[in-house]
């Protein structure tokens, strides 16, 4: 049990000091909510959570259970806890903390009002809660235990491959250093030789010439030189191939493995999905290797110039140095192409969640990074971006629409406007404007405007002496809307494409749109509401989802396989809207009028009427749960709740609860009255009967307030006592709506009902019952 007092001042003891922070207690407070929820349960008014707080390690530390079964002990513990609270009470003293003062002090009178007298209550609550404890953290370690088996695997398997590939590509820059230092050696024999060659052709022109002995001696000594100087070319363009080989190796890696995956993850996380990792990893590795193949081509060139002081046939750099050029040329192309990617894919800041959809007149951002971050790129490269650049479609698919583009198209790429660092460009007042045909656009073509695909081109060029090099980079497909009410269409088409297809440039992909599988639907649908929630869909609201697509006999399948039509485009059932329409409605709903609540857990919403009544069937009188509506496209809401049946009272034997459900809420209704004070206010009226409020307990018995106070409407101040007459007053008494539901007696179940029976019915009921039993109850229940 948990008020809404409580709950908020969870979250300020998290921030005392770590002295109050003890074994038990904090091992809980690092458990999910789901976990913390069940805590939040085991404490009310009568041991409130702040004395457990507070108290931490000394409540755990005493025998509560000796305590639950000896007054005397029990005794000599309240006095100890009173005790333990005065000393807390100055240290909040010290501190000048009045609210935390107040807290205590009011908990230490409600503990003597409630267990002076009964020591042993006390000890056998607060035995009982950390018994709960020890249950609840059991729990959660056994859950633990199922997720990060499969987890741990895979976070193991990622952190193994990134210490290989960052090794590698360590490998790679200190290749080029070793080789940097097998160059200097080289040109430092060669100049040597050079040197005792010269020496020697002097000699042979001196008049005093060596003897023949002695110049034999030095030209054998210089043929040895020159055998060295052979070997150590071959050398040095032998690891030079090496070096290569190893790049390409780790450079593959990085393009096809690192990249990849990060395009996929980019993709995941346009659609809802868990956040992309940061690109910083990938650049640094994409520089170091950039960086390197730049210094190979510098080997190169030194090389060259050492040929060209000094060849030889065969002279390895002459044999080889085309060859080698022309690899670390098609090296660095590669990966130089390969780095230019879209970092922030084509988004409008209204919508920043519904990423790839674009209103035509609308300003729309998109961000470009080259993950080769060189310093002598900086402000080199001019990036222009095109509509639908070489898109078969626009010939092929008939209807297929024309768009051109509005705003500063060209931007040139730098380190400056970035937060990082990195080489980036971003547009940010791009807009789109429809190319009109003359004559009307036909809607004759194979596909509506929501499952047109387009794409965006970014174009430049890197220029070097010696070298240039072309860059391109598309978006992932965007789908362009002319009115924001083919927002929710235009989302559906991106998340289709995104959970299916890994192939920007596929655009056609809507002529024949792929099935999908309900475990990978499932898992997209959940994001939806994780992506601007706190919340995703549990396993029973996906079940309920899972037979509202694909029917009550499949069981919510995962290997089930569902078409786009079913999912996006067919009425849904005997409704007059798609399943898709009907999600996106709740989920406007939930963000605009219901988020506290789904985040808190209270509405369980998607459950079929079936699932509801057996849930609440054994549950007290007055429990009710909250869902959505399934018969509303614009989204709503309402509760059921289980009526205790009168019949009990006559025939004194189980008889079938009665369940009654309000006309769902919508956007409507919640604007004008929030969903908590509905809750709080709602009333049933029947015929000649006083309104009551039905509503007691949260499914499964949670009171409602506590579930709902903290959400409710605060009265504001008013002067008392109250004077209509008063200048300052405006002469009406103020107003507050409540919804009153007018129940007809024939549906309300009381004895007025039963009676009279038929000869038949009576004969049944004094069959099951005494006849002096039915006696007492009737006269009770009509003595008033």
């Amino acid at each position: 049990m948990c008020n809404g007092y409580l709950g908020r001042q969870l979250f300020i003891l998290f921030l005392l000091p770590p002295l109050f922070r003890m074994a038990q207690w904090y091992q809980l407070q690092q458990l999910d909510s789901k976990f913390l929820e069940q805590v939040h349960q085991l404490y009310d008014d009568s041991f409130p959570m702040e004395i457990r707080q507070y108290l931490a390690q000394w409540l755990e530390n005493q025998d509560w259970e000796h305590a639950a079964n000896n007054v005397s002990f029990a005794t000599v513990l309240f006095h100890d806890l009173l005790s333990q609270l005065d000393d807390q009470f100055s240290r909040f003293l010290i501190e000048n903390n009045f609210l935390l003062q107040h807290n205590i002090r009011k908990s230490k009178r409600n503990l003597q009002d409630n267990f002076q007298e009964d020591p042993i209550q006390m000890a056998m609550i607060i035995c009982s809660c950390l018994k709960e404890e020890r249950k609840i953290l059991s729990s959660a370690r056994l859950s633990n235990q199922m997720e990060v088996g499969s987890i741990q695997n895979t976070v193991i398997g990622m952190l193994d491959k990134q210490k290989e590939l960052d090794a590698e590509v360590k490998g790679v820059k200190n290749h080029v250093i070793d080789v940097e230092q097998d160059i200097k050696t080289l040109e430092d024999m060669q100049d040597e030789y050079d040197f005792k060659c010269k020496t020697l052709q002097n000699r042979e022109h001196e008049s005093n010439s060596t003897s023949q002995e002695e110049y034999k001696k030095e030209q054998m000594h210089l043929n040895k030189m020159f055998l060295s100087l052979d070997l150590k070319r071959k050398e040095v363009v032998n690891k030079i191939v090496q070096l290569l080989n190893a790049t390409e190796h780790t450079q593959t890696a990085l393009i096809n493995e690192e990249l990849v995956e990060w395009k996929r993850r980019q993709q995941t996380a346009c659609i809802g999905g868990p956040p992309n990792a940061c690109l910083d990893q990938l650049q640094n590795w994409f520089t170091i290797v950039a960086e390197s193949l730049q210094q190979v081509r510098q080997q190169l060139k030194k090389l060259e110039e050492l040929e060209q002081k000094f060849t030889y046939d065969p002279d390895p750099i002459t044999k080889n140095k085309q060859v080698l050029q022309d690899r670390t040329h098609s090296l660095f192309k590669q990966l130089i192409q390969s780095s230019f990617v879209v970092e922030r894919q084509p988004c409008m800041p209204t919508h920043p969640q519904r990423p790839l959809v674009l209103k035509t007149g609308v300003q729309f951002t998109v961000k470009l990074r080259l993950l080769v971050k060189l310093q002598e790129l900086n402000y080199n490269l001019k990036v222009k971006v095109l509509f639908d650049k070489d898109v078969s479609e626009k010939n092929s698919v008939k209807g297929f629409r024309k768009f051109n583009i509005l705003g500063t198209s060209t931007k040139v790429m730098n380190m400056e406007e970035s937060t990082n660092g990195s080489l980036a460009a971003e547009f940010r007042h791009l807009q789109l404007k429809e190319q009109k045909n003359a004559g009307s656009r036909t809607n004759e073509g194979p596909l509506i405007v929501t499952e047109e695909l387009h794409s965006l081109s970014f174009e430049t060029q890197l220029c070097q002496p010696g070298l240039v090099i072309d860059l391109e980079t598309t978006s992932l497909p965007i789908v362009v809307i002319s009115n924001v009410s083919q927002l929710p269409s235009g989302w559906a088409s991106i998340l289709w494409f995104n959970m299916l297809s890994t192939d920007p440039k596929n655009l056609s992909f809507f002529l024949n749109p792929p099935y999908a599988k309900w475990s990978k639907l499932s898992e997209v649908l959940s994001w939806q509401f994780s992506s601007v929630t706190k919340r995703g869909l549990n396993a029973d609201q996906l079940s309920m989802l899972g037979e509202k697509l694909l029917g009550p006999t499949s069981g919510g399948s995962h290997d089930c396989l569902i078409p786009w039509t079913r999912f996006c485009k067919e009425n849904i059932n005997d409704k007059n809207f798609p399943f898709w329409l009907w999600i996106e409605g709740i989920l406007e709903l939930i963000k605009k009028h219901l988020l506290c609540l789904w985040n808190d857990g209270c509405i369980m919403g998607f459950i079929s009427k079936e699932k509801e009544r057996t849930l609440l069937k054994d549950q007290s009188p007055g429990t009710f749960l909250l869902r959505f509506s399934e018969s509303s496209r614009e989204g709503a809401i309402t509760f059921t709740w289980v009526e205790g049946s009168q019949i009990e009272l006559v025939l004194l034997s189980p008889a079938e609860p009665q369940f009654h459900s309000v006309e769902p809420y919508t956007k409507k209704e919640l604007s004008a009255v929030t969903f908590p004070d509905i809750i709080r206010n709602y009333k049933v009226m029947a015929a000649e009967n006083i309104p009551e409020n039905p509503l007691r307990f949260l499914y499964p018995d949670i009171p409602k307030d506590n579930a709902f106070g903290k959400y409710y409407s605060r009265p504001k101040e008013a002067p008392e006592p109250m004077d209509l007459d008063s200048p300052k007053g405006n002469g009406y008494i103020k107003t507050e709506l409540i919804s009153v539901s007018e129940v007809h007696p024939s549906r309300l179940q009381s004895p007025e009902n039963l009676l009279p029976m038929s000869p038949e019915e009576f004969d049944e009921v004094s069959r099951m019952v005494d006849p002096a039993e039915i006696d007492t109850v009737m006269c009770s229940a009509y003595s008033s």
